[in-house]
């Protein structure tokens, strides 16, 4: 028991009457799991890499293993802004701290555009002086590593993508597309040493700078998504559709004279204005109204709040 109160503490559990909160513990273990995966498994992965591309003289597979080095700090980077996103609200922040997901996979998309013009910058002077140095072709050894890197690489994608959406999480969703653009640019790798290995050695370079390419798109859509979850940015027609079907079910409501929605983080605010008859008692209006809330946060978990306010309509009957 007191081992367990000793993981629960490091976890940075809630303990409540004695009684641990499991849903908490659980999410607080999915987070500590993929982030433990993710980073070990890149630092073994850059290691078996780096050492790939400079004793096989491959270039593209050095990008490459600069590439896995990034998402290993990518992974650090979502970790702890997933964990203090899960923060209870405090006095200073009344509305919790769910945009610090935004703003780390805002970090992880300009680590991935650095990255890639890193990586650009160097296989383009690589191709500019092609033609005065000499181009050493890649040996089997790069060969491996990038096969192993494709393998690897798309199951800590498909691994880190199934906790995401467990956590709903915007930023280990961002992680695992880091995973699968190092497994892409992993392709453009295998496919650039092939073809040097077959007398074109021009090629790896040219692989170096594909790989920038596909890192840099990456990179953009993952700073546009952060970008447009910390501005407020509506839930979109279906979701509000669908809003306003659930809406229009509970009984006492009229009408709907506002439907509001945005996006905090990976959460969700709802604020609605409904008709209900001005005939009603008090109570009987704040029971409607407490019914859409309910209604709206059962049907949607990742609203984080409904405000839900009433207005009086009179002779609707006529």
């Amino acid at each position: 028991m007191i081992y367990n109160l000793i993981v629960y503490q490091l976890l940075g559990v809630t303990i409540v009457d004695k009684k641990v909160n499991f849903q908490e513990y659980n999410e607080m273990a999915m987070i500590n799991k993929v982030s433990t995966v993710g980073i070990f498994g890149n630092i073994v992965l850059t290691a078996f890499k780096l050492f790939a591309g400079i004793f096989a003289h491959s270039g593209a597979m050095i990008s490459d293993a600069i590439h896995s080095l990034s998402d290993v700090f990518a992974t650090l980077i979502a970790f702890i802004g997933v964990k203090m996103s899960k923060k209870e609200p405090d006095k200073e922040h009344p509305y919790g701290h769910d945009r610090l997901e935004s703003v780390a996979s805002i970090i992880l998309a300009m680590i991935l555009i650095i990255t890639g013009i890193g990586i650009g910058y160097s296989g383009i002077e690589k191709i500019i002086n092609s033609g005065k140095i000499t181009t050493e072709v890649p040996g089997r050894l790069a060969l491996i590593a990038a096969i192993v890197s494709i393998v690897s690489k798309e199951l800590m994608f498909w691994y880190t993508r199934y906790y995401a959406k467990k956590l709903n999480s915007q930023a280990f969703m961002a992680d695992a597309w880091h995973h699968r653009s190092d497994a892409i640019s992993s392709v453009g790798s295998l496919i650039g040493i092939a073809f040097a290995r077959l007398g074109y050695p021009i090629f790896d370079p040219i692989a170096s700078v594909l790989i920038a390419l596909l890192i840099l798109k990456v990179g953009y859509d993952i700073f546009m998504q952060g970008i447009k979850k910390m501005i407020d940015h509506t839930s979109g027609e279906e979701v509000e559709a669908r809003l306003k079907e659930i809406v229009m079910n509970q009984e006492g409501v009229i009408g709907i004279d506002t439907l509001k929605t945005r996006e905090f983080g990976m959460k969700m605010y709802v604020d609605i204005e409904i008709e209900a008859d001005e005939t009603i008692t008090l109570k009987k209006s704040h029971q409607i109204a407490q019914n859409v809330h309910d209604a709206v946060e059962k049907e949607f978990p990742e609203c984080k709040h409904c405000m839900v306010h009433v207005n009086p309509v009179s002779n609707y009957n006529n």
